[in-house]
């Protein structure tokens, strides 16, 4: 594999920093709560308004959205819902005999409450309210709570609060930043204290949900946005160099790599992808240019199989391939956030509105990790139950387990169940089986 062209900076540059200040931050709102949230909301984007939305504001604000971007907010909704759906019915409770008279199920449990941060900054991500609250309601949470960044112009945008009323959200807050996660975390404003945070945003956002998980869940460990695209000689090197700038443009620290087998296409897109920058709007085109100049990537490779192996490599959270065969590559690439396959689909159309969901694994997450889906929102949850007579074979295995382990009381708790079930000789025999010292406390049973 050689390098057309290499990143000069990597995804952990300047982690430290955000982390200090993200901490502190933290802590002032689970000390000061509420009014916690408020000062910083005032200190970080000038916003004094209510945090929690009334009914009456929310679809005030939701009816200023045209009418051709309800039509889109609907489409999108229907594509997301029914492909959460079929997720769900993919999982089912279930129960089964694993031997005579020992029976063991799983219950699909849904979680109480679910956060959704939907980014309302540089751009109002209307489909991460799609993505999110859709999903969550799909499977069954109880209580789904969205928060969005107030615009300069005040409020969440109408787009974002239609969504939020089509999908199903129970509460919205008018927050960003550090603070909206904390406040869904603690359940500032609504009384729903977050069960699990989801969605989409900044490095602060991200560092946020990393350090409060474990006391609650997140949907995963999320860097920049990423794009990987995997072509062949019959690529079209416009089209190629046109989705790598689109995800190029989502800030200046998002990734964009091609690997290739082809060196005329790899120089082609090279050379084609100053020229589309430039023709972004100024705030694109100034995140594009310096995401393509610090993070951009391209790998020559000698045939498809080292091209998987880099790919796999770097796993990255959006995955197009523009190649021949594309049934090889679907059966023999491992590591990816979403697969995007054929010239005919791409980023973009995931991102918005396709179906399958747009809050994906980023930094290497994907070798480990897939995206936001419905079973993000719900709890694999077993359960047992026996007869008497099960106990005839099972507890002395459970004892003598338990004993070589040395976790007598373990034991016991099989030997006391045999000692009640089954009596007279048999039981001493079923007793004896253990092979064990400790039985003293039988005789008194």
């Amino acid at each position: 594999m050689v390098y057309i062209k290499k990143a000069a900076l990597t995804s952990a540059t300047g982690e430290e920093d955000v982390r200090d200040a993200v901490n502190k931050m933290l802590k002032r709102i689970a000390e000061g709560g509420e009014k916690a949230v408020q000062e910083i909301a005032k200190e970080l984007d000038g916003y004094t308004g209510s945090i929690l939305m009334s009914k009456e504001d929310w679809e005030a604000g939701a009816a200023q959205c045209s009418e051709e971007a309800k039509r889109d907010v609907e489409y999108a909704h229907a594509n997301v819902k029914a492909f959460a759906q079929k997720q769900l019915d993919s999982i089912t409770d279930f129960e089964t005999e694993l031997s005579p008279g020992i029976f063991a199920g799983q219950k699909v449990v849904p979680m109480e409450t679910a956060g959704c941060y939907v980014p309302g900054g540089r751009y109002a991500h209307i489909a991460s309210a799609v993505m999110t609250i859709t999903t969550a309601r799909v499977a069954g949470v109880k209580n789904v709570v969205m928060t969005s960044p107030p615009r300069p112009s005040g409020g969440v945008a109408p787009e974002i609060l239609y969504a939020a009323k089509v999908c199903g959200a129970d509460h919205v807050l008018c927050c960003g930043g550090v603070q909206a996660i904390a406040a869904l975390r603690h359940g500032c404003f609504t009384g729903c204290p977050a069960d699990i945070l989801v969605g989409p945003g900044n490095k602060f956002v991200a560092e946020a949900k990393r350090i409060l998980y474990g006391a609650v869940g997140i949907d995963m460990f999320a860097g920049p946005t990423e794009i990987a695209v995997i072509a062949d000689d019959t690529a079209d090197p416009e089209v190629v160099a046109t989705d790598l700038v689109s995800q190029a443009e989502h800030g200046i620290n998002s990734p964009a790599w091609l690997i290739t087998t082809s060196e005329k296409l790899a120089k082609e897109v090279e050379a084609r992808m100053a020229p589309l920058i430039s023709l972004l709007p100024k705030g694109n085109r100034e995140a594009a240019e310096a995401s393509w100049r610090d993070f951009g990537e391209i790998h020559l490779c000698k045939t498809r199989e080292e091209a998987v192996t880099v790919s796999d490599l770097y796993a990255a959270e959006h995955l197009e391939v523009h190649c021949e065969d594309l049934k090889w590559w679907l059966n023999n690439l491992r590591n990816y956030g979403s697969l995007f396959l054929g010239e005919e689909t791409c980023v973009s159309h995931g991102d918005k509105c396709s179906g399958p969901n747009h809050v994906l694994p980023t930094k290497g997450a994907a070798r480990y990790s897939g995206g936001l889906s419905v079973h993000k929102f719900v709890k694999i949850c077993s359960f047992q139950r026996m007869t008497k007579e099960a106990n005839r074979s099972l507890a002395p295995v459970c004892a003598r387990i338990s004993r070589a382990e040395g976790m007598e009381g373990h034991a016991r708790a099989a030997d006391v169940r045999l000692a009640k079930y089954f009596a007279g000789n048999e039981r001493l025999k079923l007793l004896d089986s253990a092979k064990a010292p400790g039985h003293a406390h039988l005789s008194r049973l």
